[in-house]
């Protein structure tokens, strides 16, 4: 479905991120995986490389800062010749109720998940307009569209998101650029593998499909979405969840 395309996936060294690069590689594109931790990154991407034959190398970058992100663009072009994909995964989360919330913790999540999406997307559509082609996805949630107790600086920050993403579907459609978002609900990953039984039982009892989803189940909607098949479809939220929001 993607042979030779490049893909520059933001937070890929781990969970959601990880998943959807594997998938995209094995859908026939080569990756770019962008994250801080320089060294899980170089691992996960080998991963891929030796998984799918395809091209993967890792690129350190914070996606909060306009400058290093800008790095990692020309290094990604320089090396993989394009950039065909671009897929916003990288987010944090800094839970607190509202009257305890530091600023710095307001702050934080919504530099790397709002401002961080703006950055790359900034600097990577330049070239999809050249191009006149070009897949913008990025990762939304759940709590973007329905809110959540304790994280009103992750639920601003993915419903900023879900804004950003309608705005610039309208902006480029017409150079043959489509921009869609995804929100997962609660998915299996290192944090919701963490939680107790207890609280994993609230969870799931909140979802008509009763279990948690994989982030394998978000991956396989992102490459749908970098297909020429959904070429028609943009300015989008795709829900991830188990019936949990409808």
């Amino acid at each position: 479905m993607l042979s030779d395309r490049v893909a520059f996936i933001t937070g890929a060294s781990r969970g959601i991120g990880k998943a959807i690069a594997l998938t995209l590689s094995k859908a026939g594109a080569d990756i770019a995986g962008i994250d801080l931790n320089l060294d899980e990154l170089k691992s996960s991407m080998k991963m891929i490389e030796d998984t799918t034959g395809r091209k993967a190398i890792a690129v350190q970058s914070d996606v909060a800062d306009s400058s290093s992100v800008e790095k990692g663009v020309e290094e990604t072009i320089r090396v993989l010749g394009r950039i065909d994909i671009l897929v916003n995964n990288a987010g944090i989360t800094k839970d607190n109720i509202l009257l305890r919330m530091k600023d710095e913790e307001w702050d934080k999540v919504i530099k790397i998940n709002l401002t961080g999406t703006f950055n790359c997307t900034k600097a990577i559509i330049k070239g999809m307009v050249k191009q006149r082609s070009g897949r913008i996805i990025s990762i939304a949630s759940v709590v973007g569209a329905m809110g959540n107790v304790g994280q009103a600086n992750y639920a601003a920050s993915k419903a900023g998101i879900i804004g950003f993403t309608k705005s610039i579907a309208r902006e480029y459609a017409n150079r043959g650029i489509t921009a869609n978002a995804v929100a997962p609900g609660f998915i299996e990953t290192e944090m919701t593998k963490a939680l107790s039984e207890e609280i994993r039982d609230v969870l799931i009892k909140q979802i008509p499909a009763g279990k948690l989803g994989t982030p394998e189940d978000v991956a396989n909607v992102v490459e749908f979405l970098a297909a020429d098949e959904a070429a028609y479809i943009t300015g989008q939220v795709i829900h991830v969840n188990g019936g949990m929001y409808m």
